[in-house]
């Protein structure tokens, strides 16, 4: 049967399913009047099975797009979920599948019991309107049941071309539908490259009514906001490292970032830190951790200070499973990625605010840890003499042949970033995710400044930052990936869940407003997508599999790659210029050659190629003789520095032959992207 392309969004309600028997359960075939009992007494109990517990999910070919929670089904086999679920969908397949799931104890996988087909050709024929149906629940083998399992589906598909101007006709005002944060108008934002800015910085930058933009210092404000801080400074980081000094060029010896958080914790400031608790680091024995991270070090350095510091888990405890020993480390190693610095800060006199302050939130690659400070010119060797910026800041993890130290010299790993700072009704947005994670992790409600009783001297989230007609006024919306593991907050109803655009999991909901705030805006762009990010893998569901990869396996089921290449198939198809631009890095962070980066960059590769795939079979339909990078174009950034006068000179010297020597005599080396940035026009 011919896979057919859906390219839009999928709407759908699971109201119930009938006759849905767990088989594979003594219970499941007997009387089911003798199974309700069995399985009521197991569930009162606690001794057995208890009830099974099923879900419905909507895939199209191996990708789960969306799936109702987890209710607990009698024996009778009658469940009602009426659950309304909605998907974004870019996907290639035969047949929208409806699968009824049992779900099982722990991280077992789910079984399947059985599943229901409906024809994507008789979904696009639809034309939008709603298909009402109670379908048959098929076995894997696509044949009947015992029992005639059924279950009632309304779901329609709306194309991305039926979209009016959410499909090409720009971004407009920005606002992204259905996700936890509003957009919040009136805001003011300060964008930065790098974690600083020289006074040489090239080019001049001429703005619309001919003013010059002026480079933001960003570690820099950091530094003046928390000193100026009077009641909180909240901190959620990957990493971030006491000893690292913010301010490098004024006069005089400047705190470390951990003296100044002490220094405001003293004063009666309500310093609190949410950092990620990296299960490589271990207290006394290995405190830097594999990822360089040095947890154990900033909880250890703060032991016994005013300052809070959490070291913040990815916690997975199911349902009484709880990871061990012996669970595989694959299951744990994901992180809180998380980097935002909230402050109070003084508002203008001119404002009227009586003195009352604001609360400003700082985003972006906020890793206020070592290696990260860096400027325009990403240096490699210039930097590292006494007195200058990375004298005391030496970063580079990428030889596994010799460790790389200052005393050895160069290269350093430059780094470069994006950050923002905002102020406004969006920048309470960024308190309240911070208090929504310490409520959950941190330790309760404890140590939260109490910003109602504060109200005299804080100004409310709706105090404005900007004037009617400003022309720095913003449009700012809040956006990230999250769950219910790690966040209080989320709505308790279906109904508010779906309209937040929360996903229901096996064991948690989750918010991934920043994968459909990228979708959202790559299907209005108009004419160019300009992209830097860290990582670039995805949209696995559409791998090619003839090396025998499973991509289910390999789970980089988020579909913006997809999205971007599809964008660019239909520019293509109407005979219409469109271009996307990529700058990733090289490679990610670490020795190259190690298993988990060559894994990441097959994956990368894999990702490139079902884009160029789609792009070139569009050409080709379309008898366009192009190169399909002319229409997709992925860069990588580096940097060769010449010696200069006065460069530091390394006491020792690398051992000859290794790539760490190798580097240092060709003296170039990539520029680490860090940013997660997206541009659409």
């Amino acid at each position: 049967m011919a896979h057919l392309r859906l390219h839009g969004t999928i709407n759908a309600t699971i109201l119930g399913a009938d006759n849905i028997h767990d088989r594979s359960r003594h219970t499941g075939i007997v009387p089911s009047f003798l199974g309700n009992i069995v399985q009521g007494v197991q569930e009162t109990t606690s001794l057995g099975k208890g009830l099974s517990r099923m879900y419905a999910a909507i895939y199209l070919g191996s990708a789960c797009i969306a799936r109702t929670r987890t209710i607990a089904v009698p024996a009778a086999g009658s469940a009602r979920w009426n659950e309304p679920l909605r998907a974004y969908c870019a996907h290639h397949a035969a047949d929208v599948v409806i699968s009824v799931m049992i779900e099982q104890l722990g991280l077992n996988d789910d079984t399947v019991l059985g599943r229901a087909y409906l024809p994507a050709r008789e979904l696009l024929n639809a034309n939008g309107t709603t298909i009402d149906r109670w379908f048959d629940v098929l076995g894997t083998d696509r044949n009947k049941l015992p029992d005639g399992p059924k279950i009632h589906v309304q779901i329609s598909f709306r194309d991305v071309a039926d979209q009016g101007l959410a499909w090409g006709g720009g971004v407009g005002d920005g606002v992204v539908p259905h996700t936890f944060f509003s957009q919040r108008p009136g805001c003011r934002v300060t964008l930065y490259q790098d974690a600083h800015a020289s006074a040489e910085f090239d080019p001049k930058i001429r703005l619309d009514g001919g003013g010059l933009y002026k480079p933001g210092r960003c570690w820099e404000d950091i530094y003046d906001a928390i000193s100026n801080a009077r009641h909180l400074v909240y901190i959620t980081a990957w990493s971030m490292f006491p000893h690292i000094t913010l301010v490098r060029e004024r006069d005089g010896r400047q705190e470390t970032l951990g003296e100044l958080l002490k220094r405001k914790a003293g004063e009666g400031v309500h310093v609190l830190l949410l950092v990620w608790n990296d299960i490589s680091s271990i207290d006394g024995l290995h405190e830097v951790g594999v990822m360089d991270t040095r947890d154990q070090l900033t909880a250890k350095y703060f032991r016994g200070s005013r300052v809070q510091c959490v070291l913040c888990p990815r916690n997975w405890s199911v349902r009484g499973y709880i990871l061990d020993a012996k669970t595989p480390v694959d299951t744990v190693v994901y992180s809180h990625h998380q980097k935002a610095i909230t402050v109070d800060q003084e508002l203008p006199a001119s404002s009227g605010s009586d003195g009352r302050r604001q609360i400003v939130s700082f985003l972006g690659g906020l890793d206020v840890c070592n290696g990260r400070y860096d400027m325009q010119s990403h240096s490699l060797f210039r930097t590292l003499g006494t007195g200058q910026a990375h004298s005391n800041d030496f970063s580079q993890i990428n030889f596994s042949d010799e460790a790389a130290t200052l005393d050895k010299g160069g290269p350093r790993t430059p780094w470069h970033d994006i950050h923002a700072k905002v102020e406004g009704a969006a920048a309470w947005d960024v308190l309240h995710n911070f208090e929504q994670r310490w409520s959950k992790q941190g330790g309760g409600k404890e140590h939260l400044v109490d910003l109602v009783a504060l109200e005299g001297k804080v100004a409310p989230s709706s105090w404005p930052v900007t004037l009617p007609g400003d022309q720095e006024a913003w449009n700012v919306q809040l956006f990230r990936s999250i769950d219910s593991i790690s966040t209080v907050g989320f709505p308790d109803s279906m109904e508010d869940a779906y309209e937040a655009g929360l996903i229901q999991d096996k064991h948690r909901v989750f918010e991934r407003s920043i994968q459909d705030a990228y979708i959202h805006a790559i299907r209005a762009a108009n004419s160019f997508i300009y992209i830097e990010n860290q990582y670039f893998a995805g949209s696995s569901f559409q791998w090619k599999t003839h090396d025998g990869i499973d991509p289910a396996d390999v789970g980089a089921c988020q579909q913006i790659p997809r999205e971007l290449s599809l964008k660019i198939v239909s520019k293509i198809e109407a005979g219409e210029r469109f271009a996307v631009y990529v700058v990733v890095p090289m490679w990610s962070e670490g020795t190259p050659t190690g298993r988990y980066r060559q894994a990441m960059l097959d994956n990368q590769r894999r990702t490139m190629a079902l884009m160029y795939d789609d792009i070139a079979v569009a050409l080709q339909a379309k008898k366009i003789d192009a190169d399909p990078r002319d229409y997709l174009t992925f860069f990588c950034l580096g940097n060769r520095e010449a010696k200069s006068e006065g460069e530091h000179l390394p006491a020792k010297h690398p051992k000859d032959g290794t790539d760490y020597a190798r580097a240092q005599k060709a003296r170039r080396f990539m520029i680490y992207v860090h940013s997660k940035m997206m541009i659409a026009n």
